[in-house]
């Protein structure tokens, strides 16, 4: 028997409100593969992995996580990190590095956390390069450190499967690029991650597919899209995800398509 994939979605749509912002997303994703989900703002890749992560409900079809029925059953956070969005590490509240990271211990049912945990936050924090800063009060940290914090804190777990949205926006390029040799580490231990990227950047080498999504639908599920020389320069933001030698998961077209908005490239 099969073992389920980490993530899987069939004909998967949501509605906020009167809008309906996913329509009929299917997508897998495997063990051991970092996919990037790419598109334009409102194109519902946030979204989607809110609904993914039981955040948002699911109006029609289905989604799976490690084989748990999305629609049915509360998610085991035991196999995956999420860290969501514009999140900062403390929200205001003074704490340590360390403190934060073993506040991803807690639950209803266990409000304590011994030294064990203490020594698995700190194993947490030593992944994401901020060993010598768990005593650091997080208020004084850089954007890309809090990343970094909600990282190991989404870590403390031991999770199989890492879901980060948009863990660029807002941080410096030396930051990004520390993230980026976060995530390489990550990747080599096997992690399988799902990440959600208003452009590819620094994260670009890491990726193995890209899907793009264009109003609530899959538009490209196949090779990420390539580095463009000089498009990471002032007024250079276009790069194109091309389909793979094979063909892409689904039958989604094999399109060349232009990452930010979903539209065929001719």
């Amino acid at each position: 028997m099969s073992t389920p994939p980490p993530i899987r979605t069939e004909s998967l749509t949501v509605t906020l409100g009167a809008s309906t912002v996913l329509r009929g997303v299917d997508m897998t994703v495997r063990d051991g593969e970092a996919v990037a989900l790419l598109g334009a703002n409102g194109s519902g890749k946030s979204t989607l992995v809110k609904a993914l992560v039981g955040v948002v409900p699911i109006r029609r079809g289905q989604a799976w996580v490690y084989g748990q029925d999305v629609t049915t059953r509360r998610i085991d956070f035991r196999r995956i990190g999420y860290v969501p969005q514009r999140v900062t590490a403390a929200a205001g509240v003074p704490a340590t590095a360390l403190e934060v990271v073993t506040s991803g211990l807690l639950s209803s049912a266990r409000l304590r956390v011994g030294r064990a945990g203490r020594v698995r936050a700190m194993e947490a924090l030593e992944q994401v390069g901020l060993a010598d800063r768990a005593k650091d009060s997080v208020q004084i940290f850089s954007g890309g450190q809090h990343q970094r914090v909600l990282i190991a804190r989404a870590l403390v777990r031991d999770p199989d499967l890492l879901v980060l949205d948009e863990p660029l926006a807002g941080i410096d390029r030396a930051s990004k690029q520390a993230l980026a040799a976060t995530l390489r580490g990550l990747r080599a231990a096997g992690r399988t991650l799902l990440v959600v990227l208003h452009e590819p950047g620094e994260l670009g080498p890491l990726i193995d597919r890209a899907v793009v999504l264009r109003n609530g639908r899959v538009v490209h599920d196949g090779a990420p899209p390539p580095a463009v020389p000089g498009h990471d320069a002032p007024g250079h933001d276009h790069e194109h995800a091309h389909a793979g030698e094979g063909p892409p998961d689904h039958h989604v077209p094999e399109l060349t398509v232009d990452w930010r908005t979903g539209e065929e490239v001719r």
